[in-house]
């Protein structure tokens, strides 16, 4: 308001009224400038934040380049410099390691990064499982009294859930059993029955020896360096010991063993393969080389009903009297890769029935790939993109029902397959006879009866990585152990390997399984009524899911 001193009024009245009317106009103006100075400043904050997320994305492309960079190495790289699996995972394990310490810098340098850092950590760290507890702690404000003197009352509460562990706790358990007798009279004495135990006068309790096993077959961990661990907490067990403990475990958990392997021979599909499983040879002061054969069933893909599973047993080869041994009883589809001693079982009279085998499309790509990881090979390269095409199919039906799948593949794959075997056909007249790829395509050839029969079976898959994930726990624990020290030791490994691996196929807690079974087990646990205990069953005691 603009004034003029000849404009101003007289009387008292109108001049309080219009210092009334100044007074307002300074406190509405006044407001406005703050709320213009806060707008500034949060432009300011903004710039700041958007600023420093410029800045992250920038070190996120620099640190995606480099993982990018290793894994093309990884690939694609001579010989001399690919990485193994393992290797592959160690090297981005310390290349995020690295990448983390740089966010933590440059959190404690900017709290606009910081702030954005936490609201991105809230956003996408998802829930925590429900049957984990929970202890709760309450953070109290150091007054809970109002300034006007009224004590104050809750009105909601802000609640924030993080992952806690508590170190694995050694606990000695001790049993005292009270000895009773009478005053009147002396008709004996009363006690207790001492519990059974899995070694009678030994240490361990069920759970301690469950613990052993789990870390042996399912995290990979020696037992000369389990024993090391016990050490650090003041528990002097020696190697020899733990393996005593392992040892009677497997004898315990052989009926169990037996009974998996029975049950998945009376499926009509299963999934078959063979590692090496270096056995300690004394007489020679050397290994020799066993193997761990491996029957799988996963009928999830097609919705089956029965459980996944997969049963390890070791022999001292891989001939075909070892495959007739192990596969005795089965009749059905087996698929498989080309190993030639499931066509001679298939080519052989069975007193179990016939065997129908279905062979692995993955292993005829991986021929080809070979061959066009290095470039310039047309044929392995168009080869591949065939192939690819009958995965494609088959991602858009998995999970579909046995009938359907078959329908689709009628339509969908057959007419794929059957222009890939006329193109190779053609193709293998056109190169050398001596060429590897000639090789390769003639392995597609001999075996293409098998490689076609999924599209008659909607059980059937189209390769055999089933059992071959099953197989990479026990190149883990190879790698890990070198070797077994027997036979002995090699079937003790197939039992215990079966059963902690059939626990993690369907989302079992191996350990919680383990401790309860052993337990029931040692408390003569009747035989009529095993198949209660098979992992599948025990709902009660594994009933946490887990990633292990």
């Amino acid at each position: 308001m603009t004034l003029a001193l000849d404009t101003l009024p007289d009387d008292a009245a109108s001049l309080k009224a219009l210092i009334a009317t100044l007074a307002t106009e300074r406190h509405d103006l006044a407001a406005r400038c703050g709320r213009l100075e806060r707008e500034r400043l949060g432009l300011r904050q903004d710039k700041a934040v958007l600023a420093a997320e410029v800045d992250r994305l920038a070190a996120q492309n620099v640190r995606l380049d480099h993982i990018v960079m290793v894994l093309r190495r990884a690939r694609f790289g001579r010989s001399s410099e690919r990485l193994t699996e393992d290797q592959m995972s160690l090297a981005l394990e310390d290349i995020e390691a690295g990448f983390a310490a740089e966010d933590a810098q440059a959190e404690k340098q900017s709290d606009a990064v910081k702030r954005q850092a936490t609201k991105n950590r809230r956003t996408n760290r998802g829930r925590l499982p429900a049957h984990l507890p929970r202890e709760e702690i309450v953070i109290e404000p150091e007054s809970k009294t109002c300034p006007c003197g009224c004590a104050l009352h809750v009105i909601g509460a802000d609640v924030s859930e993080r992952l806690d562990r508590i170190p694995a706790k050694l606990r000695i358990l001790v049993t005292r059993r009270p000895k009773y007798a009478c005053r009147a009279c002396t008709d004996g004495v009363v006690q207790a029955p001492a519990p059974l135990r899995l070694v009678e006068g030994g240490l361990p309790t069920e759970a301690l020896v469950a613990d052993v096993l789990i870390a042996k077959y399912a995290d990979h961990l020696p037992l000369y360096r389990q024993s090391q661990i016990l050490a650090r907490e003041g528990v002097h067990i020696d190697r020899g010991t733990l393996a005593h403990w392992v040892g009677f475990a497997a004898v315990e958990l052989e009926p169990l063993h037996a009974r998996l392997v029975q049950i998945l021979k009376s499926a009509g599909k299963l999934f078959a393969d063979e590692t090496r499983c270096p056995v300690l040879d004394p007489g020679r002061g050397r290994t020799k080389t066993g193997y761990l054969w491996a029957l799988a069933r996963d009928d999830r893909p097609w919705g089956g009903g029965d459980p996944p599973a997969v049963a390890y047993m070791y022999a001292p080869g891989r001939g075909v009297e070892h495959a007739a041994r192990h596969l005795a009883g089965f009749s059905g589809v087996l698929q498989v890769d080309g190993y030639g001693v499931y066509k001679t079982l298939a080519d052989t009279k069975r007193a179990g029935g016939p065997l129908t085998l279905a062979f692995c499309w993955a292993h005829l790509r991986r021929r080809f790939y070979e061959i066009a990881k290095d470039g310039n090979a047309p044929i392995a390269q168009e080869a591949l993109l065939r192939i690819g095409t009958l995965y494609e199919v088959e991602a858009d039906i998995r999970g579909r029902a046995a009938e359907e799948r078959r329908a689709v593949r009628q339509t969908r794959s057959k007419p794929l397959a059957d222009d890939l075997k006329a193109w190779l056909e053609k193709q293998l007249g056109c190169v050398s006879k001596r060429a590897t790829i000639a090789d390769d395509i003639r392995y597609g050839l001999r075996h293409w009866e098998g490689l076609a029969r999924f599209l008659d079976d909607g059980r059937i898959e189209l390769d055999s990585n089933t059992v071959e994930r099953s197989m990479r726990p026990i190149a883990l624990n190879r790698k890990n152990a070198l070797f077994a020290g027997s036979d002995e030791g090699g079937a003790n490994w197939a039992i215990i390997a079966s059963l902690v691996e059939t626990c993690k196929l369907n989302e079992i807690n191996p350990r919680a399984w383990l401790a309860g079974t052993l337990t029931k087990l040692v408390n003569r646990w009747p035989a009529s009524r095993i198949d209660e205990l098979m992992p599948w069953n025990d709902a009660k005691i594994g009933a946490q899911a887990v990633n292990v």
